[in-house]
Formats: C-alpha cells, sequence, structure tokens
C-alpha cells in the first residue's frame, strides 16, 4: 500500500468543508451518513461544522466483497428520521461510478427534503457512468482502489488513518 492522503491532509480538508458547511447552513442540517464507509468522515464532519447538526444513517450497498461495483444497489437500512422540509447533506466516503448516489438521491427526493446536498470526502470523476453533483469534495483523486479512513476491501482496512491505494489483491 502506499499513501494517497495523509490523515493530516484529511484533518486540514474537513475543517475546511466544516466551516464552508457552516456558512451555508446558518439554521442547521441533517447530516446522512451511508454505511459503513462514511462513519468516520460523518464524526469527524460534524464536529468541525459549526451550525447545529442533527445525525441519521442510511444503508446501501453495490459492492459486496468486490473491489468494483455490481451496479445492482440495494437498501439494507433506511432512515430513522422524516426528511420532510429538511435541510439535507448526505454523507458520503467515495463518489466512484456514481451509480449508488444517483440511486439513492432519487429515493430521498421523493421524501421532499427543503434541499438535499452531498459531501463526499473522495471524489473519482473518472470512474462516473452516472451524473452526480457533489457539492462539497474533500479531494478529488485519481482512478485507483483506495482504502483506510473508513473505506475498506473486504471489511479490511477502515481503521487506517491514511487513505491508501491498495495494490493488487485477489477478489474474494
Amino acid at each position: 500500500m502506499r499513501v494517497l492522503v495523509t490523515a493530516e491532509q484529511i484533518r486540514d480538508r474537513i475543517r475546511e468543508l466544516g466551516a464552508a458547511i457552516g456558512r451555508d447552513y446558518p439554521d442547521g442540517v441533517l447530516l446522512v451518513a451511508i454505511l459503513k464507509g462514511a462513519c468516520f468522515f460523518l464524526a469527524d464532519l460534524a464536529r468541525a461544522i459549526t451550525c447545529p447538526v442533527r445525525l441519521d444513517f442510511i444503508g446501501i450497498s453495490s459492492y459486496g466483497k468486490s473491489k468494483t461495483s455490481s451496479g445492482e444497489v440495494r437498501l439494507t437500512k433506511d432512515l430513522d428520521t422524516a426528511i420532510d422540509g429538511a435541510d439535507v447533506l448526505l454523507v458520503e466516503d467515495i463518489v466512484d461510478s456514481g451509480i449508488t448516489l444517483n440511486y439513492l438521491a432519487g429515493v430521498l427526493e421523493q421524501r421532499h427534503p427543503r434541499s438535499l446536498r452531498i459531501a463526499a470526502l473522495l471524489d473519482k470523476p473518472d470512474r462516473r457512468v452516472r451524473p452526480v453533483d457533489v457539492a462539497y469534495v474533500g479531494f478529488r483523486i485519481p482512478d485507483e482502489f483506495v482504502v483506510g479512513y473508513g473505506l475498506d476491501y473486504a471489511e479490511q482496512y477502515r481503521n487506517l488513518a491514511d487513505v491508501c491505494v491498495l495494490g493488487d489483491v485477489p477478489e474474494p
């Protein structure tokens, strides 16, 4: 593995994102983290935001134990909070193909939030196959498979403090 984004770079960028989000939502925002990968980003981002925040979680999967998206999206855990009339910020670890976020944004828009935007720690725009508008981006990265800071491969490596490029690993 090699380090792509250091823990220090992540910490500094999240502080900047938190300040921007606080300015954009002075009355508060509902942060909806996409399980499991976004938990690390959510915790640090919530502490960096300067306005009131509420938290909720949604589970969605299109990867399983593979390094590439299956293209088939399924909801594994729904929200506990009604979002009708709320300012909602979807918090995601990485935007890759856009399949998952495109699907999820469509599902949540049907619940009539006042606003729905996306914050992602990492963005791989070169991999996009479905359109996704990411309002807050931590880092744009090249098309390499990354782990750490919540991102996993077969449920491993989430606990790494840095975002690292994972070398050749056989598919499970």
